[in-house]
Parts: structure tokens; sequence; C-alpha cells
């Protein structure tokens, strides 16, 4: 049996998500100690065996391990699913990252957040922020902002463990992060 160690990559892992990721990925073809790969379409583990063969320090990469959790938020609080179908998602991720099919990116850059409606706007930089402020980056959309954030990627601490997921339901649009606050009703 192989231990979490041999499932994980050895690279640091960032999820492009929002405007334009296609574009923005082709435009890191020529980057250094960099890998751009297109993994949208790939199943979970397959994209999870492809980020743990990368061996260059960086890869960055445009498929989110959350996405259907995500998508189940945001149709949740837009009145268009129910909260079984919200968990019933967070289950399932977490049984794919028990089975090391699935990989936590070190970062999300979230490219163009002006132009990301409403809710989808709230997961990124609400919910997901909310958890790891320094591990998920709006960035403009454009290959020279990207660029110069890869960069200056900053260090923090990791994320915390996806428990959180089965809370997520209480993670309201507009109102993340506030009920952690002292003095918040």
């Amino acid at each position: 049996m192989a231990s979490s160690h041999d499932t994980a990559p050895r690279s640091t892992v960032v999820a492009l998500v929002g405007e334009d990721s296609d574009a923005l990925l082709s435009g890191l073809s020529d980057v250094p100690a960099l890998v751009a790969l297109s993994l949208r379409q790939a199943e979970p583990a397959a994209a999870a065996r492809r980020l743990t063969a990368v061996s260059t320090p960086y890869v960055v990469h445009d498929a989110d391990p959350l996405e259907h959790v995500a998508a189940a938020w945001v149709e949740l609080y837009e009145e268009r699913a129910t909260l079984g179908t919200l968990e019933l998602e967070v289950e399932n991720l977490l049984g794919l990252f028990d089975a090391h099919a699935a990989v936590m990116p070190d970062y999300y850059l979230v490219a163009g957040p002006e132009n990301i409606e409403g809710t989808w706007r709230h997961w990124w930089l609400g919910v997901l922020a909310h958890r790891a402020p320094s591990r998920v980056l709006p960035v403009e959309a454009s290959g020279a902002a990207l660029r110069a954030r890869l960069r200056a990627l900053p260090t923090s601490r990791p994320w915390p463990d996806l428990a959180w997921l089965r809370q997520v339901q209480f993670e309201i649009p507009d109102r993340v992060g506030l009920r952690d606050q002292p003095g918040a009703a």
C-alpha cells in the first residue's frame, strides 16, 4: 500500500480558477520551473495522478477538486438545489481525498474576480478565503499579472483539515466569517 507521502505532489500546486483560465494557462508554456496543465475535463483521480507525477517546482492547472461542492453550495444559496445535494457532494469529495484520488492545491488563484457572478465570488473570495486567506488570491486576468503573482506567492500555514466542509452549509454568502468575529451577532 502506498503511503500518503508517495501520492503527494512534489510541486507547489496552483489551481487557476475564474475568468479566461484556458488562455492564461496557455500563456505560461514558456515559463521555466513551471508546468501548466489543462485538467478541467479529467476525472479527479486522473488529475491527481498527473499532478503527483510532475517534478517541476510549480504546476498550475485548471481542475478544481472542490468544484462539485462549490457548485452545490452556489446552487443551494441560489435556491436551485437542496441541502442534501451539498451534503452528498461533500461526503463524495472527502472520500476522494481519503483515497488519495484528489489533490488539494496549495494555492487558488482567482482570475478576474470582478467579473465572477455574485454567489460564485462569495465561494472563492468568501468561503475559501476565510479558511485560508493567504492561499486564495485574486489576480487580474492577464498573463503579466498571473506571472507576477506566481513569482510572489506568500507563505502561510497549510489548509485546515477539509472536515470543515461538513459545515459549509452554514457559510452564508455576504456573511462568511462574520459569525467567527468578536461581537458578531
